[in-house]
């Protein structure tokens, strides 16, 4: 029999359509002669709703996306067992139940809050189901920007300049923390804590728009982090998994270059304007540069704990030669067309084959 594949998407963060669209990336994609297929949709409530096996359902159709809406069914893991259950409810009582099969591994295609922050990773930790992408440790650090960074600087590894805002800091000493901010000079980048997809994200150049930025940030998350200017150019580095004594490997880097007059990567030009953006693969760097962001970024994953997947997002100084990681996405972008898959099909693994991939290393 081949492997059943639980195949998880939508969920209750802000990238609930994103998630949407990657889904129908996976699904058009998925090798049918390996793996048969479950389909789960997460509302944005966070009931879990047995959805159609359709990508053309979940498409990122212009600055709208797919929803995925609740209704009287639900679907339900059975811990332990690894078997799904659809269950039909009536005024909150359950009038029938739907064995829909065992689950050999679940591939959780979620991005954010209550996806690529360990939570979902921990419920399939606790139901005894392997499941594509890092474990919680790692999922829960990646997503919270502070924590990162403050691994990794242990590590010896560069990760820039910042300062952390707490709930508590700004609600009690706003001149005090913007007085501390001041060390990190003009442009910084406020941004939340835990939060993805350049949700929240604002580049200050004056000191006077640094509380609304503040604020801004705080509507993701009420930890803020900002960040002092990076010299160098933006690149990614798409790191691969590897089986238990072997080294992960990395993907050449590719290079955003925003085209909009900002220059700022934002949610907007990332899934909407396509025209500002343009993604350069590889990225116009030298090879002794290239090879020591490949380590770097590899060291970093490795320093993160991470598994299956995950991308590294770094600044390259031409002139210096000096790599910092900005962030580590455990669950990145995974559309065909999101960088993450086509930096590893600049290295002759197409699409299908990577999904391949991924899902045998879970297992």
């Amino acid at each position: 029999m081949k492997p059943r594949v639980l195949i998880v998407f939508g969920g209750r963060s802000g990238e609930h359509s994103i998630s949407c669209s990657t889904a129908a990336g996976v699904l058009e994609n998925i090798d049918r002669s390996k793996f048969d297929v479950l389909t789960v949709g997460i509302t944005p409530e966070g009931k879990w709703v047995n959805v159609p096996d359709d990508p053309t359902l979940y498409r990122l159709e212009g600055d709208s996306g797919a929803t995925i809406a609740g209704d009287k069914s639900r679907m339900d893991i059975v811990p332990g067992e690894g078997r799904a259950l659809e269950i039909i409810l009536e005024e909150g009582e359950i009038v029938e139940a739907a064995d829909l099969g065992n689950v050999d591994v679940v591939f959780p295609l979620l991005h954010g809050p209550y996806g690529e922050d360990g939570t979902i990773q921990g419920m399939l930790e606790m139901a005894g189901l392997p499941y594509v992408g890092c474990g919680v440790l790692a999922s829960a650090a990646c997503m919270d920007k502070p924590t990162t960074k403050t691994i990794l600087t242990e590590q010896g590894i560069p990760a820039g300049r910042w300062q952390l805002v707490t709930d508590y800091q700004w609600r009690s000493d706003q001149d005090g923390v913007l007085y501390r901010l001041g060390a990190l000079g003009l442009p910084v980048y406020v941004k939340p804590a835990r939060a993805g997809s350049s949700l929240g994200i604002t580049k200050v150049t004056a000191v006077e728009d640094l509380p609304a930025a503040i604020e801004e940030a705080r509507r993701h998350d009420p930890r803020v982090i900002v960040e002092a200017l990076t010299k160098g150019i933006e690149v990614e580095c798409a790191v691969l998994g590897a089986p238990a004594g072997e080294q992960p490997k990395a993907s050449v880097l590719g290079q955003i270059e925003v085209k909009n007059e900002q220059k700022f990567y934002d949610y907007k030009t990332k899934y909407v304007d396509h025209d500002a953006v343009s993604l350069v693969i590889p990225a116009p760097l030298p090879d002794e540069l290239m090879k020591k962001a490949q380590d770097i970024a590899v060291a970093a994953f490795d320093a993160m704990g991470c598994e299956g997947l995950a991308r590294v997002d770094c600044f390259a100084d031409l002139e210096t030669g000096q790599i910092t990681v900005n962030e580590i996405n455990t669950m990145p972008g995974f559309t065909p067309f999101s960088m993450y898959p086509l930096l590893w099909q600049e290295a002759g693994m197409s699409y299908s084959d990577l999904i391949t991939k991924l899902i045998e290393l879970a297992l």
